[in-house]
């Protein structure tokens, strides 16, 4: 069973399409203060003051509280869908080509249904986060909403973290196994307190004497792990754009997938701490409609209403139809226009009114009318909004299949998503590609850096 022209040629397989319901929003994120007095790109100490504010577990909404979370009694999360697990119909009664029936199994039997082709071993479970199902109906999802592979340590002491820190790298030789231990089981915040409270007790700075004792990929995510998460979506920003060259990747990945608060924080990061205009960067490094599709990102006014217009989402639908596939050409300006400024949980609904009416599904319509980077960044956005767990299992896949291993991709989704989804992201792996992402990451790694991906993904 396909769907038609999905997933398109040479593109990595993507679950959920075409989808229904509503995806369960993530929550908004909280502030990300940023210190001043980074150095700029090219190394240097990390500022000794401690920062607060990082999201943590204690930030997300109340159980409840958020779109399609399990209601008192039953009710159902979404109107329409019935609490209990499974596919239900197509909403408004439509039918897609193949869409699949009900399993008989519930989530994590062994019921399957077929899936387009192109996923690792035809099959995947019935039943996936971000699939036909909203993430609420499946029992697994229901008690964790988005969850992060780190939270908070209990019973914090930054004085004795940074203590057995220096113990570690003091002498001939450096305990890594004894790094491993502490970083892996802090939070970003606990990190900076522990920062400010080596330079307190020692007089030197944490992040020079890491960079003395380590080296490669294990000093990048140290590194990482180290900077506060706003900082480091800026210094990844900027580290794509200097020198000869532009890693579009990286500004896709980050630009089409952040919130509206966290594009605004990185913006300000980017300026306060680089001296420089983030949209005028894009400009110089970028041209064209992908130059514009960037710009549009970078301004970090998407909607984020969780309502749908389904009116609106037939008519999006129409329009895109009719800027693309319907003439001869392709209008760019309309589908940046859509794809930019709607919600995501409206996106979604744009997807599945554009699949009734045109018979194929809006992804595939968009790699037969764009190609290169534009191509790349529109799919992007559509995928956030249909799942964006597995769109970083996709990026983290990605960045390790094949010969060799995209080490600076591993090492930024992994520590961004840390704290926030990287339970999602598993599960998502391991259903589209049938192999857990810490058994990929363990045949892709080797030495401490493996050691230090393994425990802050988890088994």
């Amino acid at each position: 069973m396909s769907y038609p022209g999905y997933p398109p040629a040479g593109y990595p397989p993507f679950p959920g399409y075409p989808p229904t319901g509503q995806e369960s929003s993530f929550p908004p994120p909280g502030q990300y203060p940023y210190p001043s007095g980074f150095p700029p790109m090219g190394g240097g100490a990390y500022p000794p003051a401690p920062t607060s504010g990082y999201p943590g577990p204690g930030g997300y909404p109340a159980p409840g509280s958020y779109p399609g979370a399990p209601q008192p009694g039953g009710a159902p999360a979404y109107p329409g869908v019935p609490p209990g697990p499974g596919f239900g119909a197509p909403p408004g009664g439509a039918s897609f080509p193949g869409y699949p029936q009900p399993p008989a199994q519930a989530y994590g039997g062994p019921a399957q249904v077929p899936l387009p082709g192109g996923f690792p071993g035809g099959q995947m479970p019935a039943q996936y986060p971000g699939g036909q199902a909203p993430y609420p109906s499946q029992p697994a999802m229901m008690t964790q909403g988005t969850q992060g592979t780190i939270r908070p340590a209990a019973n914090f002491d930054a004085m004795r973290d940074a203590e057995i820190l220096r113990k570690a790298m003091k002498g001939f030789g450096t305990d890594e196994q004894a790094i491993v231990d502490v970083v892996s089981s802090r939070s970003n915040d606990q990190r900076q307190k522990i920062k400010a409270a080596f330079k307190t007790m020692y007089g030197k700075d944490l992040i020079k004497d890491l960079k003395s004792e380590l080296s490669g990929n294990m000093e990048e995510l140290i590194l990482a792990l180290f900077m506060p998460l706003t900082y480091y979506d800026a210094w990844s920003l900027r580290n794509a754009m200097k020198g000869a060259g532009t890693q579009e990747r990286v500004l896709i990945e980050i630009l089409c997938s952040r919130t509206n608060q966290e594009i605004r924080e990185i913006v300000r990061c980017y300026q306060s701490e680089f001296g420089r205009d983030l949209e005028k960067d894009i400009r110089s490094d970028t041209s064209g409609h992908f130059e514009r599709l960037l710009v549009s990102m970078c301004q970090g006014n998407r909607d984020e209403n969780q309502t749908v217009n389904h009116q609106l989402a037939q008519e999006d639908a129409q329009r895109l139809y009719q800027a693309g596939e319907g003439k001869l050409g392709t209008d760019e300006s309309c589908f940046n226009m859509v794809l930019a400024t709607r919600s995501f949980p409206q996106l979604k609904a744009t997807m599945e009114a554009y699949h009734r009416m045109a018979n194929r599904d809006l992804l595939s319509s968009i790699g037969r009318e764009f190609s290169g980077n534009v191509e790349n960044g529109l799919k992007a956005i559509l995928q956030c909004a249909l799942n964006r767990s597995a769109f970083f299992a996709e990026r983290l896949y990605c960045s390790m299949k094949g010969a060799g291993t995209d080490d600076s991709t591993l090492v930024r989704i992994v520590v961004t998503r840390s704290e926030i989804d990287l339970v999602q992201i598993k599960q998502a792996f391991n259903q589209m590609y049938q192999k857990t992402l810490s058994t990929m990451i363990a045949g892709d790694t080797s030495g401490d850096y493996r050691k230090l991906l393994l425990a802050i993904v988890g088994q």
